[in-house]
């Protein structure tokens, strides 16, 4: 208020204590009448100054409102108009009633009357979500969201150079890359000088191209390691390619007719160099452990996406890490009290027969030991394994409940996970956290979900089962074996059911290892019993067979009613019915199982990687044999969910 104003104000207070004056003045007046005369006219003068300072003041005080109003209305409308702040007005139906100059200047078209879509779709999925806040993008400018929903009323905020920065950020940061050629020992060996020369320059040729084309600094490590190292950008490109470097690899050795597959582990959203490594490796083990001859991708927050894994894994030629290994697990066996054996819920004859396998390993090295069995959770095959193993006194008391199992743990307990190395699929997953040492012996490839810090892995995704391994381990066993026909029997039915007869996943090492068996005292007609089914599975089998229907080319899928209910060996064997037909390159059965999950079992001969595909609902595999278990989807659902997976890898992505 100014200074003038303020003083007037404060002369309108003072007529108060003038009428008090008068007041004073008549008492004076009636004491000494010259005296009261005298105070009587100085109080009229004073009255007389105090109106016009009254009057003054209303002046001034209403030309001062009115013009601060006016000043206000003013700046409002300039807000308005010049605040570089956008501002639309929408109604009931979602249309555009008003904007304010700086959204008619931000866009190229009108838009009064019109959808808010025609500003941009986000500006529909924020008021669907009800969000009170987000960032969309208009033309090539970012703008952060505001809504007054009680209002029907969006601020629109420019904020497109700190997106631009922090877009410039992420691209920028750094990724720390390991690539190995898996088989360069294997392909290599006893290979003339001039062709193994001739091969390498073709493949260091085709990644230094691959390198420039994309950025990227490379340099060779040793014989058959490179690191490259790139900034983010880089690398979602090399993801929209889907790592194509694997294939380009794969086809420029083969022209030497022994092709090279590459492995690559990439480290990103770390900070520092130092721990970008140690995840760049902790990828590349991921994918080694799957086979090789594809990408791991492994984030800060646990995710992993993978490209490539095309191929069967190759065979190694030497049995050198088998030896290690059943070395490696004899000296465990004999650091421990007892040796405790495991599989995954539900066990297939395979997890038995290695289990049984193990329990060999652990008896010829002087330990007691014992395989975890839920006896109410088994298919018909482990059942009728189980009826023969009754009448072996020794071998049935060494099979123990999930409940003896945890009553037996201590500190000198060895627990050795047969079959599988997922903590959410062993038969009691407790267990796991109660020992100090586990051991992994598994031929699926390696997921995302693994056994915490294991004291030894052994995982060979070319195995054809790990009664396979299990085999192997116990041929490089010091001592003299003695094995038992049930047990040999065991073994070896673990791995005719994983290979279907010899018939898939088969290699040079399967039929050793069925040697060994056979001259053991493994007797093939007593697996033939064992494996033999019902009358009413086949029956069960034939109908979901007879419900399969052609996906796309080569893609069968066959789908159970939704009221019925099958076990997962049946669902299996009609995936494996289902790709003997013609024109079959993978297929896929998806049924109701009796624990209310909804199951998918997915088989190929090697054409489609179906492990990447169950996996992309949540399961695994292996490539030409994987499955998944859903929870609270229906039969019909999962078909679209198993569609859609199978349109992403159709695209590319395997």
């Amino acid at each position: 208020m100014p200074k003038s104003l303020t003083k007037r104000w404060h002369g309108y207070h003072v007529m108060t204590l003038f009428a008090l004056s008068i007041l004073l003045s008549s008492v004076i007046a009636f004491w000494h009448w010259q005296m009261g005369l005298v105070s009587f006219a100085a109080v009229i003068l004073v009255a007389f100054y105090s109106l016009q300072a009254e009057q003054a003041f209303k002046r001034d005080l209403e030309s001062y409102i009115s013009t601060l109003s006016y000043r206000v209305n003013k700046a409002g409308e300039g807000a308005v108009a010049n605040l570089p702040v956008g501002i639309i007005l929408y109604n009931e139906d979602l249309k555009v009633q008003w904007v304010n100059p700086f959204v008619l200047n931000r866009l190229s078209h009108d838009v009064i009357g019109k959808q808010l879509s025609h500003i941009s779709e986000d500006l529909l999925v924020i008021l669907d979500e009800e969000s009170d806040t987000d960032t969309v993008q208009i033309d090539s400018s970012y703008y952060h969201v505001e809504i007054e929903y009680n209002e029907r009323l969006i601020y629109l905020t420019d904020v497109t150079e700190k997106e631009e920065t922090k877009e410039l950020f992420e691209d920028t940061q750094t990724v720390v890359s390991l690539i190995y050629l898996d088989n360069y020992d294997e392909v290599t060996q006893g290979m003339e000088d001039q062709v193994r020369s001739r091969m390498m320059s073709a493949v260091t040729s085709t990644l230094n191209n691959w390198a420039n084309e994309y950025d990227i600094f490379l340099r060779r490590t040793a014989s058959d390691r490179f690191l490259a190292v790139m900034n983010y950008k880089s690398l979602l490109l090399l993801e929209e390619n889907r790592f194509a470097i694997v294939d380009e690899i794969r086809e420029v050795t083969s022209k030497e007719k022994a092709s090279i597959t590459l492995s690559i582990g990439v480290g990103t959203e770390e900070a520092s160099l130092r721990d970008l490594g140690n995840v760049a490796q902790s990828s590349l083990d991921l994918a080694l452990g799957r086979g090789g001859d594809q990408v791991a991708i492994k984030r800060k927050d646990g995710r992993v996406r993978f490209y490539g894994g095309k191929t069967n894994a190759m065979e190694k030629r030497t049995r050198v890490r088998a030896r290690v290994i059943a070395h490696a697990l004899r000296d465990f066996v004999t650091e421990s009290e007892r040796v405790i054996v495991m599989g995954h819920s539900r066990p297939d004859m395979d997890a038995i027969g290695a289990s049984i396998g193990i329990l060999k390993i652990a008896d010829v090295n002087d330990r007691e030991g014992y395989i975890v069995l839920d006896q109410s959770d088994m298919n018909a095959d482990v059942q009728r394994l189980m009826e023969e193993v009754e009448t072996h006194d020794h071998l049935w008391s060494q099979f123990i409940s999930p409940e003896e199992a945890v009553s037996l743990i201590d500190k000198d307990t060895l627990l050795v996970v047969v079959d599988t190395h997922k903590p959410s699929m062993v038969i009691e997953p407790k267990l796991l956290d109660m020992v100090n040492r586990v051991v992994v012996l598994d031929h699926h490839r390696r997921g995302e979900d693994f056994i915490h810090d294991p004291v030894l892995v052994y995982m060979e995704p070319y195995a054809s089962s790990t009664a396979e391994l299990v085999t192997e381990l116990l041929e490089y066993q010091p001592k003299q074996l003695n094995m038992d026909r049930l047990e040999a029997t065991a073994l070896l039915a673990g791995i005719i059911v994983d290979t279907k007869s010899f018939a898939i996943r088969t290699g040079a090492r399967t039929f050793d290892a069925a040697s060994f068996l056979r001259s053991n005292g493994a007797d093939t007609v007593m697996v033939q019993q064992l494996l033999k089914e019902d009358l009413e599975h086949y029956k069960k089998r034939a109908k979901l067979v007879e419900s399969g229907e052609m996906y796309k080319d080569g893609y069968m899928i066959a789908t159970a009613d939704e009221s019925e209910v099958y076990s997962q060996l049946v669902i299996a064997q009609a995936a494996d019915t289902l790709l003997t037909m013609k024109r079959v390159v993978a297929s896929f059965v998806i049924s109701k199982r009796s624990d209310g999950l909804t199951s998918i079992s997915a088989r190929s001969l090697g054409e489609v990687n179906v492990q990447v595909i169950m996996e992309s609902l949540g399961g695994g595999g292996h490539l030409s044999n994987a499955a998944t278990q859903l929870e609270d989807v229906s039969i019909e659902d999962a078909k679209e969910q198993l569609q859609q997976a199978i349109d992403e890898a159709i695209g590319g992505e395997a």
